[in-house]
């Protein structure tokens, strides 16, 4: 999709948002940002293949939105295979991926033991090497399409106790960008969010109100992100809008990763100056 502009001839912004009759994948689907982000894509007229790990979420959201359920373990090739075999078949052909799958291992890089670390790329980068090779070669053939995939701050900051998960929302990072140049000349755009602090089920399961305080107290906007304000973003990017983004990774994260690290000190009073 080309945005045409000239000075008598505006674009119609809305109709650039709309996904309507195009076959959309959510991996991740059943709660959380991959929740709220199934409702973002449905209500833009998509029709959304809901796949999850867990069966019950999967038949939930795909219920709530009239999508189709599809039950897989994302890091094998398997099945991977015949989820967007699924699609394709169901959909005639798939416009678009959001990719929400991600598990943080939170602990000192000395007591990461070799499994823990290879899950933890198995889970956020391995997965999604396989939806862009998979998925990625059948938009290529079928005339384009979207990524969508949810990154991290830790990708880019280090943060405390996430060295394993740090890594490689990392490396996600830039299978994200170095696949985005090589697909974008063939009408596929990979591009990624990268949120900060998300109040998701899992991570409110993990951290008390207190500790949420804490958080919102050192965002410059206050507080947490929603799942739905990081779906929301995730819907630009599988839109038209969001037509010239190829490799970009967009960080969502209140401001936070816009404050200098600095302690906190008491400057004198300046000086007066001299003539």
């Amino acid at each position: 999709m080309t945005i045409n502009q000239t000075h008598s001839n505006t674009p119609d912004y809305l109709s650039l948002l709309r996904l309507d009759g195009r076959g959309f994948v959510v991996l991740g689907a059943g709660q959380g940002i991959g929740e709220q982000t199934v409702h973002a894509l449905a209500q833009a007229g998509a029709r959304v293949l809901c796949v999850d790990r867990d069966e019950q979420l999967a038949h939930n959201i795909a219920a709530a939105v009239d999508g189709i359920a599809c039950v897989a373990d994302a890091t094998s090739r398997e099945d991977m295979q015949r989820v967007f075999d699924t699609a394709r078949k169901q959909f005639g052909r798939i416009h678009g991926v959001v990719d929400i799958i991600g598990v943080a291992g939170i602990k000192p890089l000395a007591a990461v033991d070799d499994a823990s670390w290879d899950q933890q790329f198995d889970i956020v980068v391995r997965h999604a090497y396989l939806a862009i090779q998979i998925g990625g070669e059948m938009m290529k053939a079928d005339g384009g399409g979207t990524f969508a995939f949810v990154g991290s701050l830790a990708g880019d900051r280090a943060v405390p106790n996430e060295v394993a998960y740090a890594a490689s929302k990392a490396a996600l990072h830039h299978l994200v960008r170095t696949a985005g140049v090589e697909y974008a000349p063939h009408n596929v755009r990979i591009n990624a969010v990268s949120p900060g602090f998300v109040r998701t089920p899992r991570l409110n399961q993990r951290l008390d109100e207190a500790t949420w305080t804490r958080v919102g107290a050192a965002i410059p906007i206050g507080r947490a992100a929603t799942p739905a304000e990081i779906a929301g973003h995730l819907l630009f990017l599988a839109s038209d809008l969001s037509a010239h983004m190829a490799g970009e990774i967009v960080t969502v994260d209140g401001g936070l990763s816009v404050l200098a690290a600095i302690p906190s000190i008491t400057f004198a009073p300046s000086a007066t100056p001299t003539p």
